[in-house]
């Protein structure tokens, strides 16, 4: 059996104290290779606290950091999947994620969704990262990792399982809200949380390692429930609510072969199909904008968005405007080749009407010929 033992670092950090919070990821790395981990999983921006507002800069690490080179030294013989508040070259803002293995950063998300409803304020503060890849890791498989709003936008899961991944990581600071929810488990969040889990663990058929934190901070409080979901959509392992620990799994790397084997839905993707169409709609959306006429009862429609410079329509991304100028470079050698066509057509009926001159003329003068012959050699 190709078992690995999979760790859920639970825990509930320090608002904006990155020297305490590292302390406390070194003990839990030290208890989770105690335990035979391969892998130990924290929770987003376990480093740092979430809720930083203008505290973010102040916690900001860059890769080369050495606090985050002597995190990555202490994953000797195992990995671990860390977060914190990136600040890159130019000085921008990322909540990131890293893959630590053996003794490297091997690997780097940044956040591709940021919340900006509800109780959420994230783009004020940090910018949006703009890559999504699997990386092979020491497990034998391909680890795909996302952050916590990343896993409710349909396509990230699957572009991650179409380039290789077969554990998915989802790290999240999810605060508890709709406590008075009727469900099972009577908070709302984590039904949503648990369906999207299962659904995406079938879909792709992949195993979802999710990693939620707990605490309390400026009066939200965060509520857990970390899991591990098997590829054919089944609980491994389900951490409680609000407490803190560490939660050990072992999952069998077997399971994903077998479930891929019986339910071959990532043969079957078609992701040219999705290309060729979002394509389609991208152009679409471009080029059409929904009235914004004022007017009371006044009729919504597709209009065709206004002018804002010469060729540009409102709206209009570079793709859209390249496909436009494609088109129109087609439309205008369509009009030369028939242009041409009509030259051509013009000057084979002057040669049709000269030649017809032509045979006139011999028939003019053979009729000559016949009558000159007809009267003799006396004619005059």
């Amino acid at each position: 059996m190709q078992s690995r033992r999979i760790a859920l670092a639970q825990l509930a950090p320090a608002l904006g104290a990155l020297e305490e919070n590292l302390a406390r990821h070194h003990e839990l790395l030290t208890e989770a290779r105690d335990h035979g981990a391969d892998l130990v999983v924290f929770p987003e921006l376990g480093l740092t606290g979430y809720q930083l507002q203008d505290l973010s800069g102040d916690v900001a690490i860059r890769l080369d950091d050495p606090r985050l080179a002597a995190l990555a030294a202490d994953t000797t013989g195992c990995s671990a999947i860390v977060s914190f508040v990136e600040e890159s070259a130019d000085h921008r803002l990322f909540i990131a994620g890293a893959l630590l293995e053996d003794g490297e950063v091997r690997h780097v998300h940044r956040k591709l969704f940021l919340p900006t409803y509800g109780l959420f304020d994230e783009r004020r503060f940090f910018a949006a990262g703009d890559l999504l890849r699997a990386v092979p890791s020491r497990l034998g498989v391909g680890l795909g990792l996302a952050i916590c709003e990343d896993f409710w936008h349909l396509p990230v899961a699957e572009l991650l399982a179409l380039d290789g991944a077969q554990v998915l990581v989802n790290i999240a600071a999810s605060p508890g809200r709709d406590l008075g929810a009727t469900n099972e488990v009577g908070l709302g969040t984590a039904t949503s949380w648990r369906t999207l889990m299962r659904a995406y663990a079938q879909l792709t058929t992949s195993f979802v390692i999710f990693v939620n934190r707990v605490g309390v901070e400026e009066s939200i409080t965060f509520w857990g429930g970390s899991e591990v979901i098997g590829p054919a959509g089944d609980t491994l392992l389900s951490a409680p609510f609000f407490d803190e620990g560490l939660f050990v799994c072992d999952i069998n790397l077997e399971d994903i072969r077998r479930e891929r084997l019986a339910l071959p839905l990532l043969r079957d993707e078609r992701p040219e199909l999705q290309v060729r169409e979002l394509e389609r709609i991208i152009t679409e959306r471009a080029g059409i904008a929904q009235d914004a006429s004022s007017e009371p009862g006044g009729a919504e429609g597709p209009e065709v968005a206004p002018e804002l410079g010469p060729g540009r329509p409102a709206g209009f991304t570079g793709s859209a405007i390249g496909h436009r100028n494609t088109a129109s470079a087609h439309v205008d050698a369509a009009s030369a080749h028939r242009a041409t066509a009509t030259a051509h057509r013009t000057t084979a009926s002057a040669h049709r009407d000269n030649a017809s001159r032509h045979v006139d003329a011999a028939s003019a003068h053979l009729d000559t010929a016949s009558r000159a012959e007809a009267a003799g050699p006396d004619a005059p």
